[in-house]
């Protein structure tokens, strides 16, 4: 399994001869390397509603004629935009040509919200997401706070790489984020969603000495191979 980083949230894997991106917000995001229009990509996977997860989903699946999975209510949301989706929930688990899905729990928010109508349209539940291929698993723990769950992820899946957010303010924050990678007990740690906004500056090296298992920071366009 290759898994590359690509600022904020954005990670894509090579799996199973299949690309896949998970929370593509690309447009606005001064954290990556991406451009929407270079993205080729066989499905994308979402965690949630927000803006700054969901961002550029639909051109991407357009162009790519990409399956999108997601939560069942941004699932349906999307298809009415014209993309082809599976529908998911948290504890749901599939088994697709690219890998294993499975939705955990999240706790923070699922919303979308359209600028030009100024409505903000309810979304689902968020989650976090588990990818098993190729005997490898990783964990993108989307959007989220601390929650003893965490635990039950860790005794349940024997972790790889665990991407864990760490900006605070809308998410856990360092030191919460520590907690999760002790009980996750993954053997690679990342930290993501940081350092896109004023509000969620952090300093990633100081947050991967401190972790028990294997902290890197990636940088946008780094490569993990698994």
């Amino acid at each position: 399994m290759k898994v590359s980083y690509h600022g904020h949230s954005v990670v894509m894997v090579n799996a199973n001869g299949k690309k896949i991106i998970i929370d593509p917000f690309i447009t606005g995001n001064g954290q990556t390397d991406l451009k929407v229009e270079d993205i080729q990509v066989d499905a994308i996977l979402l965690t949630h509603g927000h803006n700054d997860h969901v961002g550029d989903t639909v051109e991407i699946a357009k162009a790519n004629d990409a399956l999108v999975v997601a939560p069942f209510e941004l699932a349906t949301f999307l298809s009415w935009k014209g993309v082809h989706t599976h529908a998911m929930h948290i504890g749901g688990e599939y088994q697709f040509d690219f890998g294993t899905v499975k939705y955990t729990q999240a706790f923070h928010g699922s919303s979308y919200t359209d600028e030009d109508s100024k409505q903000i349209i309810y979304t689902g539940m968020p989650g976090g997401i588990i990818l098993k291929a190729e005997g490898k698993t990783m964990y993108h723990a989307g959007d989220t706070a601390l929650f003893s769950d965490m635990k039950l992820i860790g005794e349940q899946h024997d972790i790889d790489l665990a991407f864990l957010p760490i900006g605070d303010n809308f998410t856990m924050g360092p030191d919460d984020a520590l907690v999760a990678s002790q009980w996750l007990k993954a053997k690679k740690i990342v930290p993501i969603h940081y350092n896109t906004f004023p509000v969620i500056e952090q300093d990633p090296v100081a947050f991967v000495q401190k972790v028990n298992a294997e902290g890197i920071v990636m940088n946008a366009g780094d490569i993990l191979h698994l």
